[in-house]
């Protein structure tokens, strides 16, 4: 929906390449020029953290050297992600309008809702993020402060800006007489807080919302509404908000307290130490992004926690507990379906192939808590025992497995590129997915490809241009989208995948390629594709509240 109500067809928007699928889609849809943005990699664990803000500042100044800043609308992340890597969302939003003051902000906070009920989680969300720069901005000594920076970061004969560099080593302050701050916030409030199924809410604060967007946002509402509303969904949105209005704090900080003690046990009892990990700050997050070096802050006290959440780049939700289970030789699909679900009942939302996740929220009961460690404890005692009775080739076989999941895997890959027949120039990344997309409908565009004819046609030098998007789960991105250059580093990673469920890859058939006779020739086709429609962004027919401010 916010897609739809701020973009049009040919506008650029800087998205992170692992955000959820229906962002891709939405833009796809809406006929924007897409840009996508790399998150730092966790190879070890085979799932990606965030995107630094030096990457994103260095494509926005990229876009400015070649002359298209203009054409870049909005720029969406996800905070925060489903590992539970936050960004400082005051910091992100502070510097790139310091390059490009009208910048739109789209911030996913599906899995977020009930941080803005905690002192401490609540300076990272986009709403109050929002709110204290239009304070800041307001303040004389933010115009002196950024007034004494342009003089640096400008050329004062010229009045060009000072080299790239320059801008890259500097935390960048705006222009309050310029910046605008149009931010938007999607959560999905039955995830994380109390709501029946499906119910989400967008938090509007857009100080140009009423003469620029308000039209477009009032018919993109009523584009993804229903003319017969689920009163119930809206009742129990009401609920939850008054829920965590009265008692949030609370809530939130003992599902936060009651996480801690789920790592505490594992990282003090001797037998679970010996199969489990749970990762924290220093594994999840590379120290080039931290000024504080607690691997765990609230295990120390809620000071410490407050401290790394003013001072670092990133840091993890307590709440999220990413489980290292490599030395249990056991890949995360299979120990969450045959050892957690199957036997125990215990539901897990995400995995990788060494790891799964665990996350707790306001409904976590101690007694939930004490039956995961119950569990776990099982889980080793039986390990245990299986390696007790295993003979020399049965040790051998299982130390083989131990080592190809605590041994680093493919490379995680990164955004390859669009083909040249779908990007608008050589000079900036941006494709056109809605042109790529479309081109499919027509007859003798495409075919399928197995895997290995694909990898000998990729590794003769062949370029090979996905069809479709291709989104394993996990992670739950798309690997591929239409238009984008398949790499070999990209069919390695999908060859090392053991996940039982790929979107968009058909294993009796292959993968889904544009065929050469059915690509268009001319560079940047769908560049400006005419007409608007309609993107089934996240939520998307699930919208049932929407907040605006100021």
């Amino acid at each position: 929906m916010v897609h739809q109500s701020i973009v049009a067809p040919g506008d650029v928007v800087l998205v992170d390449r692992n955000c959820h699928k229906s962002h891709h889609y939405a833009l796809m849809l809406s006929g924007a020029q897409v840009a996508y943005l790399d998150a730092y990699p966790l190879d070890q664990y085979s799932f990606y953290g965030a995107v630094p803000l030096a990457s994103i500042k260095k494509m926005l100044l990229d876009y400015r050297r070649a002359g298209r800043l203009d054409d870049v609308k909005m720029i969406a992340l996800t905070n925060c992600t489903f590992d539970g890597i936050v960004y400082d969302a005051e910091r992100v939003m502070e510097e790139c309008l310091a390059i490009k003051p009208d910048l739109v902000f789209l911030w996913d906070e599906a899995w977020f809702a009930f941080a803005g009920f905690h002192p401490v989680y609540r300076r990272r969300t986009a709403m109050a993020a929002a709110r204290k720069l239009e304070s800041e901005f307001r303040d004389p000594d933010f115009a002196l402060r950024h007034a004494e920076q342009a003089e640096s970061l400008w050329d004062q004969e010229t009045g060009e800006p000072a080299d790239d560099e320059a801008w890259l080593r500097t935390r960048l302050i705006p222009d309050p007489a310029k910046a605008r701050l149009r931010v938007y916030a999607t959560q999905s409030t039955h995830k994380t807080l109390t709501s029946l199924r499906q119910g989400s809410m967008v938090h509007v604060f857009d100080q140009d919302f009423e003469h620029l967007n308000g039209e477009a946002f009032r018919e993109a509402y009523m584009t993804h509404t229903s003319t017969s509303p689920n009163y119930q969904i809206l009742a129990s949105l009401d609920i939850g908000r008054r829920q965590v209005e009265l008692e949030g704090y609370s809530l939130v900080q003992k599902q936060a307290d009651l996480a801690v003690s789920i790592a505490q046990a594992v990282a003090r009892n001797p037998l679970l130490k010996k199969y489990f990990r749970v990762l924290g700050s220093r594994e999840l997050i590379p120290a080039e992004y931290r000024e504080t070096d607690c691997s765990m802050p609230l295990s120390q006290g809620l000071s410490v926690l407050d401290e790394a959440w003013r001072r670092d780049e990133f840091v993890v939700d307590p709440s999220r507990l990413t489980l290292d289970i490599g030395l249990t030789g056991i890949d995360g699909d299979t120990f969450k379906h045959d050892h957690l679900m199957d036997k125990y009942g215990i539901q897990v939302n995400k995995t990788s192939r060494n790891s799964v996740l665990f996350m707790t929220n306001i409904g976590t009961s101690r007694s939930a808590v004490a039956y995961l460690v119950e569990v776990l404890v099982k889980l080793a005692e039986s390990f245990d025992t299986e390696q007790r009775t295993l003979g020399p080739r049965g040790l051998t076989a299982r130390a083989a497995r131990v080592s190809a999941l605590s041994s680093a895997p493919p490379a995680l890959p990164d955004f390859s590129r669009f083909a040249d027949r779908f990007r608008h120039d050589d000079a900036t990344p941006d494709g056109n997915l809605r042109a790529a997309y479309f081109e499919t409908y027509k007859a003798g565009a495409t075919e399928y490809m197995a895997p290995d004819e694909l990898d000998r046609r990729v590794s003769s030098g062949a370029e090979v241009v996905s069809a479709g998007f291709v989104t394993p789960y996990p992670p739950g991105f798309p690997i591929l989208v239409p238009g984008q250059v398949i790499t070999a580093n990209t069919l390695n990673f999908m060859a090392a995948l053991d996940t039982r469920e790929v979107h968009g890859y058909d294993p009796d058939l292959g993968f889904r390629v544009f065929t050469e006779s059915g690509m268009p020739d001319t560079a940047g086709a769908g560049h400006g594709a005419e007409g608007r429609t309609t993107p089934v962004g996240h939520g998307a027919g699930q919208l049932h509240c929407a907040s605006v401010s100021p």
